[in-house]
């Protein structure tokens, strides 16, 4: 087996009397999918903030390609290649589909004497839609207002931001919550061009049949422990909410 690409160990994390999570070890590889589920105060939530660096764990390590790493903000994870999407997706519906792509990121021409310019809006405008299309997002015109966009659309072109701008992994919090069948159809095959890429994908969602389509691999929260931790072949719908439930130990 090839070195994981991203991983935690033995992580542990309280908020007072709290504990949130207990002993959570996870590995993910390269071009690996793995489903992320739980009932409501499993502990997804904490695990996501320690994986993306908005938290530090209170016991345990963090450790990226074999280097053992310690996030002080979610900046520090996503320069180094890990990039995380909430069910907020974070897109100003205002501002072109180019913009939200390259928003934080913007490219500028220089102006006299080296100084910055303005924003050198086509070369955006074409890298974005280059990007975009890579991962197998199809936009109109990437020059276009988000707000004509259809939910599905927005949806995607959020986790094909990420998908873009990720080296190593990406971390999908709910991509398909509150999507029709349509929508959530163009964002699953938005992870799947991640996989093909060779990112690691960390896909949480509520709804199993989603996880069962996409996965490789699906690691089972119950109260802050892993529970189950295997491929995606061995469970079927039932199987996976009896693990989730704790009626299938």
């Amino acid at each position: 087996m090839t070195q994981p690409l991203y991983e935690v160990r033995d992580v542990s994390k309280s908020y007072g009397s709290v504990i949130a999570l207990s002993g959570v070890s996870l590995k993910i590889h390269a071009g690996e999918v793995i489903g992320l589920v739980g009932d409501n105060g499993a502990g997804k939530s904490t695990l996501v903030k320690v994986l993306s660096g908005a938290h530090q764990p209170s016991e345990g390590t963090v450790i990226l390609e074999g280097t053992e790493r310690k996030w002080n903000s979610p900046h520090d994870a996503l320069v180094a290649g890990v990039e995380t999407l909430y069910q907020d997706s974070g897109l100003a519906p205002h501002l072109s589909v180019s913009a939200n792509v390259f928003l934080g990121r913007e490219r500028y021409v220089k102006g006299l004497l080296g100084k910055l310019g303005f924003l050198a809006q086509k070369e955006m405008d074409r890298v974005a839609h280059e990007n975009l299309d890579r991962v197998g997002i199809a936009v109109p015109q990437s020059n276009r207002s988000v707000s004509q966009l259809s939910g599905g659309q927005r949806q995607a072109v959020a986790i094909g931001r990420a998908v873009s701008w990720a080296s190593k992994v990406i971390i999908l919090d709910e991509p398909t919550n509150h999507l029709g069948a349509r929508q959530a159809g163009e964002v699953l095959s938005v992870i799947k061009a991640a996989k093909e890429r060779g990112l690691g994908v960390i896909f949480i969602s509520h709804t199993l049949p989603h996880v069962l389509q996409v996965t490789d691999r699906i690691v089972v929260l119950r109260l802050g422990k892993i529970v189950a931790d295997a491929p995606t072949s061995t469970f079927d719908a039932e199987s996976l909410l009896g693990t989730i439930t704790g009626l299938i130990d």
